[in-house]
């Protein structure tokens, strides 16, 4: 009699907990690894295909990460409040925490890889210009394309194929350049071929539509922080969101104080000696820089931070494609761009192109007021230099090196810096 007592009590509280859960709104498999750092409640939730893009697939980026945005692994920041709203849609870019073990998160960022109003206007344009309707399949009008019908057939990425695409990255291509896009494709679950043998028909409009929108995503996966790239961590897609992991922009650091100013500075010029001269002998090079251009980690360390306006020259094999053939324009030449844009000749890109826009646009306004004369006399006289193409990186960073400390707020080089006189 007591056992079943027992057992029957058992069932009583089974029952009343599956309640409690079950109003709550819980996964009872997740409940008790949910982090008691990020509070999270969940009363009535729905992402919705349209705000990830979904809706419009397989004209967007990829799917590789969707799982984890509704596993909710993936947070937005408007998570943690009480009211639980999605942000408007209208943004350009979300602030956002991400998980592995439902315990420890980290900051991302989740991206589009332009504004909605311009996707929404590329995809107009798609269906009034190939299907001369106001809407459409935009992935079967894409299909229909010359374009595609020639990547379909395709066994290799070749520089004809992406003629006449807007980014930079494909300005000069090689085709060690365009075999580096195939091989380090990351929204293919087998990666790791220069031959397309491994892309379904799917993933090859996915690329393709990527390439002609914005081509961030693809330099974050050929050229991987793991291996000392200057980028942040790419970790996926969904939809037409982008998740990486998060920086702040330089723009923020502006008003910072001096040894901050001085250090970030050191770091930037860092960057350009590394995007002209490395060991793969690519030398990249920025067609417009801004304050988003480039972002600072939590350590310190400085990234590109938007690798949208990068573009790349193979100085190994140099460029298979002559400046007469970027005339050839289609549908995916105008996604984002004017169609009427003039590409960059090649040959017009010089050694300081990209310190030139540096010393014009961001470094008097990350140096400028922050040093006691004659210091900062000497910084403004090579600033102005420097942004007519004169001058040498080399000289400010031996005005610049004396002025920065070391202390715990850089942490990504602390305590090295105590023992290296690198730094």
């Amino acid at each position: 009699m007591g056992r079943w007592i027992c057992c029957l009590c058992s069932r009583v509280t089974d029952s009343l907990m599956l309640l409690l859960v079950l109003a709550l709104g819980c996964d009872p498999s997740t409940a008790a690894t949910s982090s008691p750092s990020v509070p999270h409640v969940k009363p009535s939730y729905s992402f919705g295909r349209t705000f990830l893009g979904l809706d419009k697939c397989n004209a967007c980026i990829g799917t590789s990460i969707c799982k984890k945005f509704f596993k909710e692994e993936i947070r937005f920041d408007t998570w943690l409040s009480s009211h639980l709203k999605l942000p408007p849609n209208s943004l350009l870019s979300y602030s956002g925490n991400y998980t592995d073990d439902a315990k420890s998160w980290r900051q991302v960022d989740i991206t589009r890889l332009t504004s909605k109003y311009q996707h929404d206007r590329a995809d107009k344009r798609i269906c009034t210009s190939l299907l001369k309707t106001k809407t459409c399949s935009l992935e079967q009008a894409l299909r229909r394309t010359h374009r595609f019908q020639k990547w379909l057939r395709a066994k290799r990425l070749t520089p004809d194929l992406v003629q006449g695409l807007p980014s930079p990255l494909l300005r000069c291509p090689s085709q060690r350049l365009l075999d580096r896009i195939v091989r380090r494709y990351a929204e293919v679950p087998d990666a790791g071929s220069i031959y397309m043998d491994h892309l379904t028909d799917r993933d090859k409009l996915r690329l393709l539509y990527t390439l002609a929108v914005n081509s961030h995503p693809i330099l974050l996966q050929m050229f991987p922080d793991v291996e000392g790239w200057p980028f942040p961590r790419y970790l996926g897609s969904c939809g037409r969101l982008v998740v990486s992991a998060s920086t702040r922009p330089l723009r923020d650091f502006f008003g910072t104080a001096p040894e901050v100013a001085a250090d970030l500075a050191l770091q930037l010029l860092a960057v350009l000696g590394s995007m002209a001269t490395n060991d793969l002998n690519y030398f990249f090079y920025f067609t417009h820089v801004d304050a988003g251009t480039f972002g600072v980690f939590s350590n310190g360390h400085l990234f590109i931070r938007d690798a949208s306006t990068l573009g790349v020259i193979d100085r190994e094999e140099g460029s298979q494609l002559m400046d007469g053939q970027q005339e050839y324009k289609d549908i995916f030449s105008c996604l984002t761009a004017d169609c009427q844009s003039v590409l960059v000749s090649c040959d017009s890109i010089g050694e300081k192109h990209s310190l030139v826009m540096v010393c014009q646009d961001l470094l008097p306004k990350l140096l400028a007021g922050k040093f006691q004369p004659p210091m900062q006399g000497r910084i403004d006289a090579f600033l102005q230099r420097c942004a007519h193409g004169l001058g040498e990186p080399a000289e400010l960073a031996e005005i610049l090196k004396p002025l920065r400390s070391c202390d715990s707020r850089f942490a990504y080089r602390y305590p090295d810096c105590r023992y290296s006189d690198k730094y």
